[in-house]
């Protein structure tokens, strides 16, 4: 029994040393070396307000027109400061056709109304003011309504160019331009032109409003036009520009009217929507 366990130690022996023998030899395992993380770099800092359009040379050029306050706000104009409640209505209008416009790449904008003394050009100024306050879009804003220009007098301006002349190219942008802060531009009109609709719709105004756009790189055109059912000019402009709203007054617009304006107008352009005009009385109050 002793001879047997002997004889099964040795071989147990005998076959570790071989095993040992025939293996191949390993290397001793190194730790592998641990690759640093790169710092993660701040991101790029965002503008909190909109950053101001650098001034060019064409836009230099105008001559800078400084308002009267007490006269604007006897002429209902009160979007040029923060002080009057009544400018959160122009603010939120202003806001939603910017928004609309920049979405579909519009530029241009009509505003009418269906008939006189609906303050289609008291809209258009307050509009153009506080387009103003916004401060990464240049803007203009020009009274062709040739038959009773009255953006000049709502405004308190006392030399004003003629607007017959600029459409008919005789007279340029630093001669019928006015510039107010660093990206309003207005263009006023000192007489009537009786013949408005041929001159409106004429080569001569295309180009001289072409040239407008291109020197002095507008991103928005408000153009104050004649009521609509008055005389043809509206229909005849309409084509040229990339929208229109259109201006009714409370008590006094009918909706017979609203609707031939607003069916005349999109057979020729975007309407954009129906500002009622002059109403006293809202079902609800929002404020602060």
């Amino acid at each position: 029994m002793l001879n047997i366990q002997l004889a099964l130690q040795k071989a147990k022996n005998n076959a570790t040393d071989r095993w040992k023998q025939s293996a191949p030899a390993t290397a001793p395992r190194q730790p592998k070396p641990v690759t640093p993380i790169a710092p993660t770099t701040a991101p790029a800092a965002v503008h909190a307000l909109p950053v101001p359009r650098p001034q060019d040379d064409n836009w230099q050029s105008l001559n800078v027109w400084t308002p009267n306050e007490r006269t604007l706000k006897e002429n209902r104009v009160i979007t040029l400061d923060h002080s009057d409640p009544a400018r959160a209505s122009f603010d939120m209008l202003r806001t939603k056709i910017l928004q609309v416009m920049r979405q579909n790449g519009w530029r241009s904008i009509a505003i009418t109304s269906p008939s006189a003394a609906c303050g289609k050009s008291t809209v258009s100024s307050n509009l153009a003011f506080s387009f103003s306050h916004q401060v990464d879009c240049r803007t203009a804003l020009l009274d062709l309504d040739l038959r009773r220009p009255s953006i000049g007098s709502t405004l308190g301006m006392k030399e004003m160019p003629s607007m017959e002349s600029f459409l008919s190219g005789e007279t340029g942008l630093n001669e019928t331009f006015v510039r107010f802060g660093s990206n309003l531009a207005i263009a006023a009109n000192n007489r009537a032109v009786t013949h408005a609709s041929e001159l409106l719709q004429g080569a001569s105004a295309k180009s001289a409003l072409a040239t407008m756009q291109n020197r002095l790189g507008l991103d928005i055109v408000l153009y104050d036009l004649p009521p609509m059912l008055a005389f043809d000019d509206v229909l005849a402009f309409a084509p040229n520009v990339d929208c229109a709203l259109i201006v009714t007054a409370a008590e006094m617009t009918t909706g017979a009217e609203a609707d031939i304006c607003e069916y005349e107008l999109s057979q020729r352009t975007k309407v954009l929507g129906v500002v009622l005009n002059k109403c006293r009385y809202t079902p609800e109050k929002y404020g602060y």
